[in-house]
């Protein structure tokens, strides 16, 4: 039986995620079919049920992301962590793993760049933005700002990140920005990093601090590229770097789940598949 795997998403019409996953197939000579599905969040879970044994696994985009995690029976350590799950497993039982590839493929992506996440400002306070800020932790930050629209949601992320017997001794947090419309206050004059977790139209509008754009910024978005974020940074005469890589590595780490079952255990010839993975981009 040819193994079926597809992403799912609202919207999905633009994902280059099947592009990406056909080529690590083809390059691992595994016959597979990978596919987009428009799914909403009240859709996932009976969208799940009437699957059959043919289809092994779901890469989960927005908005499904926190209802995948809600589904999954059993979690790996980033997605326990996180409360994100962005990818599904069926096991052999019909249950579904869920795990967070997102974390390390951000991780991945700004350690390519040779970005410096010492004093981190993440600018958002979705799922994305947790993702980011447990990739900055991972990578050393030693401070993380969260430049927040939503001011509550930016402050639970602060509690729950610091000062926690999880996370003791955890990089200090803090929001600058409560998105009351106003201009926000000002972020660490050593500031050393800026990510984006904010999808494109939202950047495209949202205040920055003055001299933000001289800071290097990792924008998650990718199409189009330059993103409005970015096209603003770059007009600016900052240096912005593309989401393209996090997409490729976080991937990387998904096809892992799927044809191991771990996400630590590395494929045959991965550099190949990943070469392969970044021309299908």
């Amino acid at each position: 039986m040819t193994a079926r795997l597809a992403v799912l998403g609202s919207p999905i019409a633009h994902s280059r995620s099947p592009r990406i996953h056909a080529a690590a197939y083809r390059e691992l000579g595994l016959d597979w079919r990978y596919s987009a599905v428009r799914c909403g969040e009240q859709g996932l879970a009976p969208f799940l049920r009437g699957r059959g044994a043919e289809w092994r696994g779901f890469s989960v985009t927005m908005p499904l992301k926190v209802e995948a995690h809600r589904i999954a029976g059993e979690l790996d350590a980033v997605a326990a962590e996180s409360g994100v799950v962005n990818t599904l497993l069926r096991r052999e039982n019909g249950d579904w793993f869920g795990a967070n590839t997102d974390v390390p493929g951000l991780s991945a992506a700004m350690a390519h760049a040779r970005l410096d996440p010492r004093s981190t400002v993440v600018l958002g306070s979705g799922a994305t933005a947790v993702s980011a800020i447990l990739a900055a932790r991972g990578l050393g930050a030693e401070r993380i700002t969260l430049l927040a629209r939503n001011a509550d949601a930016g402050r639970a992320l602060v509690d729950r990140f610091t000062g926690t017997r999880a996370a003791p001794d955890a990089a200090p947090m803090e929001v600058v920005y409560g998105g009351d419309g106003t201009e926000p206050s000002s972020v660490p004059e050593a500031r050393t990093l800026v990510v984006s977790a904010l999808p494109g139209p939202a950047a495209a509008r949202v205040l920055l601090p003055q001299g933000l754009t001289g800071t290097p910024l990792f924008d998650v978005a990718y199409d189009p590229w330059p993103s409005p974020l970015a096209a603003r940074w770059c007009e600016a005469g900052g240096e912005a770097h593309p989401g393209t890589e996090m997409l490729v590595e976080q991937a990387l780490v998904q096809v892992r789940i799927f044809v191991h079952g771990d996400p630590t255990r590395p494929l045959d010839d991965e550099a190949a598949v990943r070469s392969a993975m970044r021309r299908a981009v």
